[in-house]
């Protein structure tokens, strides 16, 4: 299992929160998503998902996940 923690801009309230979890979780090989404002902990199955796959699935949730971050 690998993790990262992103950086997310957007992101204002408990709606945001859930919007982006749910997002992320939804995604298959994503074990766990820790989400706040701002920032996301997320673990994952590198052979199931990567980061580029859960960025995009923030981005499609209407939040944008800063370049290195």
């Amino acid at each position: 299992m690998a993790e990262i923690i992103l950086t997310i801009e957007g992101m204002s309230c408990q709606h945001c929160v859930m919007s982006v979890k749910k997002a992320v979780e939804s995604i298959s090989g994503v074990a766990s998503a820790d989400v706040s404002i701002g920032k996301a902990k997320v673990v994952f199955d590198e052979s199931k998902t990567n980061r580029d796959e859960i960025a995009l699935a923030i981005h499609n949730a209407g939040y944008k996940v800063k370049a290195g971050g």
